[in-house]
């Protein structure tokens, strides 16, 4: 607990800190305590956290058996060096493998997304020999070197300047924003794989080490990919001997009803790269599952690519009790459960209100597109542009009346923590059916 004022940490939070993707001097809102589902500021208002925060506190907060996991391991072992073996990480790494896909071999622990997006790149290159890294428009992957220059939206412009070498960007199959009328799942896919295939035989198999997706895209909208599609690129990847790499940073450990959410295709990534759910934000832990193959083709090479907190004990512990916790208190199921109504309170919202476009969703990992006109599907704000800042302020009504989410472009993600129950869901999605009746009459 800090023993500083409300008016203290404002003041010096602006002097002293400099947030990301904010510019300085930018006055954030001092937050004092979370339990469960909410977060309270110093002036005692009760926040529902609609987006997990950024989509990492799958259990909320002040859960006890992550708590106590980290009590004990900081008096036994906070910490020792990666080249020892710990139990914690041991055992975590031995979970993940046994949760994995069959192909799926070893685990290597990173601090978080980006750098476990970075050891995935390294990987990839290294075990195919091969320099180009294919990555999707609307994708992101973190914001170190290779991880921001394998992302596809606006943030990894400025480390463009000069850009990593043999980084690629096609296509998503974003259906909702695609000018052509598709009569099914099968006829998208099939026409997205298509181009795909031809950038493939254009950049030259030869030189193609990995194709990176974001399972089902993130932060930029909750883009579900139509049936067929992931099986499609496996497919590919198989045919011209390319590594498929999933990130699910964001849709992994029971976002989507799955432990992954690959599984909803039944696909076999060659490289899974992981992060926020596998500590739910109580100790900052990423990492990478590779697949035997690729583990084989270490196990007399050194593997290259290394931090001084890889797998630590601390982080591993918390691990290993989240992702515990998931499978004792029956996570998933719930998910699935409570995912049935979000998702009739999802399409509800659609129906009625003249601003929502679209809306996407999966287990409990949602978005609500914004559009001026549901027939043109003319978005709210133009792509990269906000000049007369709309979206901040609808999320910033939705701030003001206890729903904390965030967005990108003309969405608002709605991703709220695992264990949410009806009734908290219910209460929750009225307040978003509220901001939406004023930006029916007010912003369209």
């Amino acid at each position: 607990m800090s023993k500083l004022t409300r008016e203290e940490i404002i003041k010096y939070d602006r002097e002293y800190n400099q947030h990301p993707w904010l510019p300085g001097g930018v006055s954030s809102i001092p937050i004092e305590k979370g339990e469960g589902i909410f977060f309270w500021d110093y002036n005692g208002k009760k926040y529902y956290d609609m987006s997990s925060q950024l989509a990492n506190v799958n259990l909320g907060y002040g859960n006890q058996e992550i708590i106590d996991a980290i009590k004990k391991q900081v008096e036994v072992l906070p910490y020792i060096a990666p080249a020892f073996a710990s139990g914690p990480r041991t055992e975590l790494a031995k979970l993940l493998v046994d949760l994995s896909p069959g192909n799926i071999g070893k685990a290597f622990f990173t601090c978080g997304g980006a750098d476990a997006n970075e050891a995935a790149i390294y990987a990839a290159r290294a075990y195919t020999g091969k320099n180009k890294i294919l990555s999707r428009y609307r994708s992101y992957h973190g914001s170190t070197m290779g991880s921001g220059n394998t992302s596809g939206d606006p943030r990894r412009f400025e480390l463009e300047r000069p850009a990593a070498t043999g980084f690629l960007k096609f296509f998503d199959p974003y259906v909702y924003r695609s000018k052509i009328r598709f009569k099914d799942d099968t006829e998208a896919s099939a026409y997205y794989l298509a181009l795909l295939e031809e950038q493939i035989l254009y950049e030259g198999p030869d030189h193609i080490a990995a194709i990176f997706v974001e399972t089902i895209t993130g932060a930029n909208g909750v883009i579900i990919p139509p049936d067929g599609y992931l099986q499609g690129l496996r497919a590919l990847c198989d045919k011209y001997d390319i590594l498929l790499v999933c990130d699910e940073v964001m849709a992994g450990f029971g976002r989507t009803g799955k432990m992954f959410s690959f599984e909803h295709w039944g696909i076999e990534p060659d490289i899974i790269t992981f992060a926020k759910g596998v500590t739910c934000g109580y100790v900052q832990l990423g990492g990478i599952l590779i697949s035997k193959k690729i583990a084989r083709f270490f196990a007399d090479k050194p593997f290259q690519y290394g931090l001084t907190y890889s797998g630590h004990s601390l982080a591993c512990a918390a691990g290993l009790a989240t992702v515990n916790y998931y499978l004792e208190h029956h996570v998933l199921e719930h998910v699935e459960e409570v995912g049935k109504v979000f998702a009739e309170l999802l399409d509800a919202l659609k129906t009625k209100h003249a601003c929502v476009g679209d809306v996407r969703h999966i287990g409990l990992f949602g978005a609500v597109e914004l559009v001026k006109n549901k027939e043109t599907k003319e978005p709210i704000v133009p792509y990269g542009r906000d000049p007369e800042m709309i979206m901040a302020k609808i999320h910033g009504l939705l701030k003001e009346r206890g729903f904390a989410s965030f967005g990108r472009e003309n969405n608002i993600n709605v991703i709220p923590p695992l264990i949410i129950t009806e009734k908290e869901l219910r209460e929750a999605i009225r307040i978003l059916d509220e901001v939406l009746t004023i930006v029916d009459t007010k912003f369209i």
